[in-house]
Order: structure tokens, then sequence, then C-alpha cells
């Protein structure tokens, strides 16, 4: 079957160049020892590389292999984040920019560039990191006439110190936390007062100003934290690791004790004798794209390209000089690319039919509001009952026309497949079923990258090499399997293999061995699956450019999480792996059952009730650990009081005669002890997380027809929080029914 994969470049694209920016920003605010930072870089350059893999874009692919390589490098700790190290990067994202600028406007670019930055990155990674940093040190020995064998054991910091207004009116200041870092080192002292307002709006109680502090010494940034730790609720602290170019003890020709002395005075005469100290030209280029790298100094600083040597915020680089022509370009293009979708005209026609029915509603509604007496209330009622059920058409032919089949999702894998085939010598089987069930545009574009990562996982991993599966009585050829299919308000797609299934043993002692785990626990095959799913985990005895590199499963659960899914691991040892991922239809409405626990309205979703029941005495077993469980035909069902939960006040806690609203999730029921059901109802899902933040045991909220807002629950989250209570209960000493244990686990 041939399939046109040219449909999905632009998305690709807009990815990319999404991309590119985060690692372009990032590179630019990199510390040592930053490894969630490096870490966001990584994530970025591997996805570039696997979508460009999978559309065949060979020459971006094979170029980001190696941006990835030294980045991998760099967050494992086996290379030390150096100044010439990020302008490299830096100049690779620039190459890699132009690759895929060339993509996207079918023309070809200069190859010479990008051949001399692969040359590079190629003489880095041959290069062992010790040599490396050794050869780092003589070019500075070179390049600064100043610096002797003197500065052996001494690290430059780098101090940007912004207090509130109100610092000194609770006893601190700032002069004597600048002599107490003297203590540690040779100190520079930068005055900012770019904040200060006129000399009649003055506060002498206030602090106006902002430092940027230079520090070189054999000290840590812990000790430099020691003595910010008296304000450090009070300040904006931002300390950074730069490169020692040079040692200094002076201060515009002062000693450290007269730098001191200068500072005292007030805000006022600061702010007048301040000096704005001119950035070298490390500096500038270390925040600067490629092109301003090649400037001279002079040039950078007439570009102004910065105005101090430590920046409050990370640069943009749609404000950096020479470049905001190309990211804006970027930019406008991506978005118009990825802002049309495909309608069938039967949805048009469906939406245009119930929009005549919405103004003939209105209409007669508009009638009766204009004389309105009392023998009319029967007519409005009926009219207000038309207009909720064309409301309610209308909402959902509008979520209808944004469902696209699943196979805009698939069709990018036989590609995949095949070139995987190629790379391992494997010989692999794709089987495909429910391509036609649909699925919410937003969650369609979501879960790609996710689906790309276990596809090549199953390949890379799952599926052995033909003589191996021989050896095992099997077909030489290996399956993957993709399926999608609705299952209640939401869609279930399964990524399969009849490989070799995961070593449990091997996942155990891989996490025991990085301190993921104690190992001193029992785990259950589901929690030791789970372990997979860990930032940098991996049992990969090589790493390739496929995957074994500890990315990406991390990176599949994040994703999953963000669209309110989960992901489950079943596997047997060679018989094979199947990763089962639920979505909801449709990240905006939710089908949910509104319950009261005191004053308080929830929302438990409607696709995760098993039923709601009053409680019978007969059936209610209390065993130790505070645990009580429902016997429920053949079940016995945990028991969470939401209001314990949550810790509110409400009107039932007794569980004799209480109702219980019994809920399902990954396999496993608890039962919801609430106060009253209230009504079902669809409601719009506002994220908690982009407006408040994360809470466990909560997906979302709504606001309901009264204008009260209510929780969502999060079902799976709820069960993890029994989980974890009946562990800690259990791990204290007060140890419960082993019939009550089996059902959380």
């Amino acid at each position: 079957m041939s399939i046109d994969l040219s449909q999905f470049i632009p998305t690709f694209l807009e990815e990319s160049f999404e991309g590119l920016e985060l690692m372009e920003t990032s590179l630019l605010g990199l510390d040592q020892g930053d490894s969630e930072t490096i870490n966001a870089i990584f994530r970025a350059a591997h996805s570039i590389k696997g979508g460009a893999g999978t559309f065949g874009f060979e020459a971006v692919a094979e170029f980001t292999h190696l941006v990835e390589t030294l980045l991998d490098e760099m967050r494992d700790g086996r290379r030390t984040i150096t100044e010439s190290g990020v302008e490299l990067l830096l100049e690779s994202v620039d190459c890699m920019r132009l690759l895929i600028e060339a993509i996207r406007d079918d023309t070809s670019c200069e190859t010479s560039k990008i051949n001399e930055v692969a040359q590079q990155l190629e003489n880095a990674l041959n290069q062992d990191s010790v040599t490396t940093d050794a050869n780092d040190s003589a070019a500075v020995t070179i390049e600064d006439s100043n610096a002797t064998s003197a500065t052996a054991g001494l690290v430059k910091w780098q101090i940007q110190f912004i207090p509130e207004h109100h610092l000194v009116q609770t006893g601190n200041d700032p002069i004597l936390l600048f002599s107490a870092l003297t203590e540690l080192g040779e100190v520079t002292v930068e005055c900012d007062g770019k904040n200060l307002p006129s000399l009649e709006d003055i506060d002498a109680e206030e602090v106006y100003l902002e430092w940027h502090i230079t520090l070189v010494g054999d000290t840590d940034e812990e000790q430099i934290r020691e003595i910010f730790e008296w304000v450090e609720d009070e300040c904006v602290l931002i300390i950074t690791q730069a490169p020692l170019t040079e040692t200094t003890n002076v201060v515009e020709g002062k000693n450290n004790n007269d730098c001191t002395e200068e500072l005292a005075v007030n805000n006022a005469d600061i702010h007048a004798n301040s000096v704005a100290k001119t950035p070298d030209a490390r500096q500038v280029t270390a925040i600067s794209t490629g092109n301003t790298a090649q400037a001279t100094a002079p040039e950078i600083l007439n570009q102004n390209a910065v105005e101090n040597p430590i920046q409050p915020e990370p640069v943009s680089s749609s404000n950096l000089p020479n470049n905001t022509n190309s990211q804006s370009t970027t930019a406008s293009k991506g978005k118009a690319d990825a802002g049309s979708i495909r309608v069938g005209v039967d949805k048009v026609d469906s939406l245009i039919n119930l929009v005549g029915e919405l103004v003939i509603t209105q209409s007669m509604l508009s009638e009766l509001g204009t004389d309105f007496e009392l023998s009319k209330v029967e007519k409005l009622s009926a009219g207000l009952e038309q207009l909720l059920q064309n409301t309610k058409e209308l909402q959902e032919s509008v979520m209808r026309i944004r469902m696209l089949p699943i196979s805009f999702a698939f069709n990018r894998f036989p590609r995949l497949v095949h070139d995987l085939e190629k790379k391992t010598g494997k010989v692999i089987d794709l089987i495909t079923y429910g391509e036609q069930t649909e699925l919410d545009k937003t969650v369609m574009e979501q879960i790609g990258d996710p689906l790309i990562h276990l596809v090549r996982n199953a390949v890379d991993h799952g599926i052995e090499p033909a003589d191996v599966r021989l050896s095992k009585g099997k077909s030489e050829k290996g399956q993957v399997v993709l399926n999608a299919y609705h299952q209640g308000g939401s869609i279930v797609i399964e990524i399969s293999d009849d490989g070799s299934g995961i070593n449990r043993e091997a996942v155990f002692n891989k996490a025991k061995e990085k301190g993921i785990i104690d190992g001193n626990s029992p785990l259950t095959d589901a929690q030791v699956f789970d372990l997979v799913f860990e930032p940098g985990f991996s049992t990969a005895a090589q790493v390739s450019d496929i995957s074994g590199r500890g990315v990406g499963m991390d990176v599949v659960k994040k994703n999953i999480q963000a669209l309110g899914g989960r992901i489950q691991v079943e596997s047997t040892i060679d018989v094979g792996t199947t990763f089962k991922i639920n979505l909801p239809l449709t990240l905006a409405i939710l089908d949910g059952q509104l319950v009261r626990v005191g004053t308080e309205t929830y929302i438990i979703p409607l696709i995760t009730i098993v039923e709601s029941l009053q409680t019978q005495i007969e059936h209610i077993n209390r065993v130790s650990g505070n645990m009580v469980l429902y016997r429920l035909r053949e079940d016995n069902v945990p028991v969470i009081p939401i209001y314990q939960l949550f810790n509110i006040e409400a009107d039932t806690t007794n569980v004799e005669h209480a109702l219980l609203v019994v809920v399902e999730a990954d396999g496993q029921k608890i039962g919801l002890l609430v106060d009253d059901l209230l009504a079902q109802q669809q409601v719009v899902i506002k994220s908690l997380k982009d407006n408040y933040q994360q809470v466990e045991g909560i997906s979302g909220a709504t606001i309901l027809g009264d204008g009260s807002v209510a929780m969502i629950l999060d079902i799976p989250g709820m069960i993890n929080m029994a989980l974890k209570t009946a562990q800690y209960n259990q791990g204290h000493g007060q140890h419960y029914h082993q019939e009550s244990a089996g059902v959380l686990q």
C-alpha cells in the first residue's frame, strides 16, 4: 500500500522549529550541573532526529545525531559543559535550522558551513572529555597572558542579586553580604540602578538597586548560597559558573576593601556613580547566534548584543541581531501550515442545519420576550428546551469536526518500520487495526511523538534478530501491531510486539543500580515494568541512533499524562510486550457525575463509574491499618472517604448506610464515600496545571451553571493515593488483611 507521508510534513516542520527555539534559548542560559535544562535540550534534539528519520530527511537526522550524542555526554556527566561546547551547539542549532528551512522552502542550502560544523562535532566526540578539558585550559593560558598556575583550583562565579524593595526593613544590608563574599575569594561588583525612581519619589527605607557580582575563588555554589540564606526569600538570586579566563582583584581601580567602602553610600549616589562595564567578546558571543559569533569584539559591541555580562532572563532568539527576520518567517510559515483541518461535507451540512435551527429558536424566544405574559410561560419553557437541545447538538457537531481518523497517526509508521528494518537487519511485519477510529485533532497531534518512541522501542528492543527468533521456534518475521478502539468515552491505543518481552529481573536490578528503588520493597510485575518510564532508564547494552539512550520512555509517559491519559505495560518473556494507552476522546468536554461532599461539589468522570449504592452493614469489613473494605459481589473494594483525602468537613463520616460510588481504573476498583449524588452533565475542562499547579487526585476543574468552581477527580490518581496510604500503613506496622492488599496491588 502506497502512503503519502507529505501530508504530515507541515506538522513536523512546525514542531522542529519550536524544538530549535527551545534548544537555542536553553543553551543560552545553560549552566554546569543544570540537569533539567540539558535534558530538555536533549529531548528536543532527539524528537527532531526521530521525526526527520520518519520522513526520510537523512541529512537532518544524521547531523542531529551528532548533536544528540554530544548532549548525551554532557547530561551523563562524561563531558564538562564549557563555553566552547555551548558555542559549538549554538552553531549546530543554526545548521539544523538551515537544513529544515531548506526542506520547508524546497530549496538547497549551503553545505560548506554544515559540513564544517559536522566535522567540529565529530572532532569533539572523538576527544576524551578529560583531554577536551585539558585543551580548553591550554587555550585559556594562550589567550590570557595574565593567567598563571595560581589559577589552579579557582572557580569563577557570576552572581545576580535582585533584592526586594523592603529588604533593609527586615534588618538586612546588602553591603554586609558583599563583605562576606570577599572571604570566599576576589570579588567584583557592578551596580544596576535602572529601577531607581525620580529623586522626589525615593523612599529612604526602600532598595531600588540590583547587583551583578563576579567571584573568583576556590569555593562552590553551596558556600555562596549560605551567605545569602538569610535573604533567600526576599530576593532573586541567580548563581552561574563561568569560564575562568582571568583573575583580578580590583574593581574600577580599587581593591576589594575599597569596593566595599564605595558601595556603602546611599541609593542616589550609587546610581549616579555606577559605571556600566563593557562585556568582553567571549561573554557576548556566548549569548549570540552563529553569525554574530564571527564578528570582532568592537562590531559585536556596536550591535548592542548585551548590556551586562549577566542576563536577568534567558535571551530570546527573536531579539538577537542577524536572526530576527529568519525567526519571524519561520514562525509565520509554521503556524500557517498547521492551521487547517480537513472536514467532511456531511459534517459542514449538519452544522449549517443546526445553525438554522438556532436562528429559528432565537427568533421565537425574541418574539416571546417582546410582550411577555404569564400565559406564554408554557411556550417559553418549550423554547428554552428547544434551545438546550440545539445547543447540545451544535456542541457535538463542532466536536465531531475536530475528530480525525487515527490513520493520520498510523500512516507514518510503515515508512518508519521499513527504514528500521534496513538499519537493524530484522524482518518485521507491521499490522494495524482500527485505522478509522476517530480522535480529537489536538490529541492526535500530541500523541504522535509518544507513538513513534514506542514503535521504535518495539523494533529495537522488542523484536529479536531473525536467527534468535528461529532458535526459539518463532517465525523469523517479527510482528508489531498497532490497534485503536473506543472504550466508553475514551480511546485505547495498543502497541504490541511478539518479541522477547521485558526481563523483569534486569529492569529491577538496573533500577536498583541507578538508585531509582531501594531494592528492599517487594514490587509487583506492573510496578517493575512501570520503571521503564523513569528518566534516563535503559537496559540497552549498546547505544544506537534508534534507541537505548534512556530517553523517550519518560517523554512518552509525560506526554500521555499531559493529555489526561495513562499507559500500562504488559509483558511475558519470549511472548511479547504490549503498551496500552488510554486517552480521552477530546481535551475539552467531559461527561461527569456531580457529587457533593460537605459544601464542596466534585465531578467524577462518568466512564470510570461502575455503580452507585447505599452501603449495607453486613458487607462492611474493617481491617487493621484503618482500612475499610466493602464486599461487592466477588470483590473487596477499599473505601476511600473523600473528606479525609482532601481534608474537608462532610455530612457523612460513618461508612454504614452511606452513599458509595464505585469507580474503576487500570483494572482496580475503589469506593468513594460521598454525601449526595447530584446531576449528570457535560462539563468544559479547565486545566488546573496551567492556571494553578498540578494537584494529586485532581485532573482539572470546571465552572458550573451557578458560577461556582468544581474539581474533576482523577480516579487513577486517587487509586494511587489510596495505594500509597495502604503501603504507608503497612510499613508502619499497621498490617491489614491480605485481601485488602491484593485489591490495591
